[in-house]
This record gives structure tokens, C-alpha cells and sequence, in this order.
């Protein structure tokens, strides 16, 4: 019964790893990079714009200034000639030089820029669209994200129940069995 039990808990663990998994998100939006480049940073070898080298995508804001233009970091303050691309849901875009990324000092109105400064920014954003307006992406991504959690929470909730469920029929099993063979003894005797 012990192997059956164990046979179970790791079914339903791979299953709830399995589906971990499957409804993961990766975010379709580079750090820094207005939507309409994004393909242009989507192969593996980048070329940097002022066509003095190539680079591979793994050094892509990785901090470190690969090319002059600042081609490879634009999500980061490590190029002096980079450009950050602020997206400002919901209000207009803009466009700052990099050295102001993560300075502590809140210049995206929705904050991005001081994604890794320690900075809590407000998002600021007019949100002058109004409330017919198409919901946000980082928003819609945060409750994607919010359901896959609880997705998750469900699976790991089943399999413990399950385990639960079964340990207790086995123990209930267990003791009937100890009552059957205690009245079998006393009937004999």
C-alpha cells in the first residue's frame, strides 16, 4: 500500500509540475525597447545600429557597453549614448538618455525606469484614455500571472488532499483489519 501511496503523490506532483510549467509567461517586451524595435532585437546576433560590430544576445542589457551607440543596453545606464524607451501605459511614450535609468529619480511616469535602483516609483500616468481604453499589457500580464499562481496553488492543494485522502482510507484500512483479526481472535478463543 506504501508504494501505491508513493506512486500517487508523484504522479500528481509531475502533473502539477508539468502544468507549472506549461502556463509560464515570458515577458514579449525587452527592457528599454520601444515596441516597434523589438523585432530588431529578436535574433541571436544583434548588430549594433552604428554598424561597428554584432553582439549576441545574451550581452543585451547585461551592463556592459559593447557598443558606442548603445545599441546593446538599452534597458540600462551602462552606455553613455544609450536611449531608454519609457512605454508610459495608458499615456504618451518618451524617450530618455540612459544615464537616467535606475538614478533614483522617477522619469517614466509608470516607473520602469527605476526598475533596479531600490526606488519605489508611483505610476503617475494620466491614463487620459478614458475607461473604454484597452487594459494595460503589464497589467493584463500581472493577472495572467495572478491566475497561473492560483492555477498552481489549486494543483498543489489537489495533490495534497489527495495525499491526505489516501493516507486516511489506508489508515482506516489498516484498523479495520486490526478489528477484524481482534474479533476473529476473541470469536476463536
Amino acid at each position: 500500500m506504501g508504494d501505491q501511496r508513493g506512486c500517487v503523490l508523484l504522479f500528481f506532483l509531475a502533473v502539477a509540475v508539468d502544468q507549472s510549467t506549461a502556463w509560464s509567461v515570458t515577458p514579449s517586451d525587452l527592457l528599454g525597447v520601444a515596441p516597434q524595435d523589438g523585432e530588431y532585437f529578436s535574433s541571436e546576433v544583434i548588430y549594433c545600429r552604428d554598424g561597428s560590430k554584432s553582439f549576441g544576445k545574451d550581452l543585451l542589457n547585461d551592463d556592459f557597453c559593447d557598443c558606442p551607440d548603445g545599441t546593446d543596453e538599452p534597458g540600462t545606464s551602462a552606455c553613455p549614448e544609450g536611449k531608454f524607451y519609457c512605454r508610459n501605459n495608458r499615456d504618451e511614450p518618451q524617450i530618455l538618455f540612459s544615464s537616467r535609468v535606475n538614478d533614483r529619480i522617477c522619469d517614466c511616469c509608470d516607473g520602469s525606469d527605476e526598475y533596479d535602483s531600490g526606488v519605489i516609483c508611483q505610476n503617475t500616468c494620466k491614463k487620459s484614455h478614458g475607461s473604454n481604453s484597452n487594459p494595460d499589457p503589464d497589467e493584463e500580464e500581472q493577472l495572467f500571472t495572478s491566475i497561473k499562481d492560483l492555477r498552481i496553488v489549486a494543483i498543489v492543494e489537489f495533490v495534497l488532499a489527495s495525499v491526505m485522502i489516501v493516507y486516511g482510507l489506508s489508515r482506516w484500512r489498516a484498523r479495520l483489519k486490526r478489528k477484524r483479526y481482534s474479533l476473529r481472535n476473541l470469536a476463536s478463543k
